[in-house]
């Protein structure tokens, strides 16, 4: 499975509808004239409508036939983006322009915002030069210091999203400096944990290792030479971080010194929520769409 599959894969379920909040940023237009082209979606474009249409006719995006939505504020597009979902309108929002924190502070909100029961979680679908399969990396961006419950929930968000990308029963390896449990490190200690839960049925629908070093999650030389023997060990196709320092680095590790292609999704709202990083090209925010409309066909 490569992310181009995936754009194939989404294109297949017939076109979602997505809102952009503040959607006049060239990148972002640029998704959106390419997710048209492909047949993957629908948009509502949410800002200042002045701008989007002079950053549309920029990229040679045509909006003639697009809905342009025009709010003045980051605020109030993130709000319009959430309303125009809670009204049916649209089944997936997009970050453009509009600071994280405003948008998800419109997602969050208790009365008219998207939050559910679950805890929601950020996972990074990366297609890595030199590897064989698509390697999911949770959570690099919205849980800081996830305790065990919380980790256990994070699990469960990434194997929808893993599911939804066609990844029928995800082994998911529980990161650790070490593969042995070591009283010292918390990692270790939950590592274990999620292990046994998952093995007496508390989290479902995957296998999960843990602990595991990154090595040994994704080369099976490298488990081999460590003696560990495992049906996840060098087999991982999710990777949960401990923490949020290591998911943001080793998401940028795999970006720039890897030279990665990435699609991301927020997931455990009503609607996925696709929060790309400016710095991201608009082939990784085309993927980003497409892992949505996966998931939003899965729902």
């Amino acid at each position: 499975m490569k992310l181009e599959d995936l754009v194939d894969k989404a294109t297949q379920y017939g076109k979602q509808t997505i809102a952009v909040a503040q959607a006049g940023d060239e990148e972002v237009l640029r998704a959106v004239r390419e997710g048209l082209r492909r047949h993957l979606a629908h948009f509502y474009l949410i800002g200042d409508e002045q701008e989007i249409k002079a950053k549309a006719e920029w990229v040679e995006l045509e909006v003639d036939h697009l809905q342009v939505v025009h709010e003045s504020s980051s605020g109030q597009a993130a709000r319009r983006a959430v309303q125009l979902v809670k009204e049916g309108k649209a089944n997936a929002l997009m970050k453009g322009l509009v600071p994280t924190a405003d948008l998800l502070k419109a997602v969050l909100d208790k009365e008219s915002g998207l939050k559910r029961s679950r805890l929601l979680s950020h996972v990074a679908a990366f297609e890595v030069p030199g590897y064989e399969r698509l390697i999911f990396v949770t959570d690099p961006a919205m849980n800081i210091a996830p305790d065990l419950k919380q980790k256990g929930e994070i699990i469960q968000n990434a194997v929808q999203v893993a599911r939804a990308a066609g990844v029928e029963r995800p082994k998911v390896a529980v990161l650790a400096p070490v593969e042995v449990v070591n009283p010292a490190m918390q990692s270790t200690l939950d590592a274990a944990s999620l292990t046994v839960m998952a093995s007496r049925g508390q989290i479902t629908d995957c296998e999960v290792e843990g602990p595991l070093a990154l090595d040994n999650a994704v080369s099976v030389e490298a488990a081999q030479h460590k003696g560990i023997k495992s049906p996840v060990a060098g087999k991982a196709d999710i990777l949960l971080v401990p923490n949020i320092e290591t998911g943001n680095v080793l998401y940028k590790s795999l970006v720039y010194f890897a030279r990665a292609k990435v699609g991301a999704v927020v997931v455990g709202a009503e609607v996925p929520v696709i929060l790309t990083s400016r710095a991201d090209s608009m082939e990784d925010k085309l993927y980003s769409i497409a892992l949505a409309a996966c998931v939003t066909h899965m729902n």
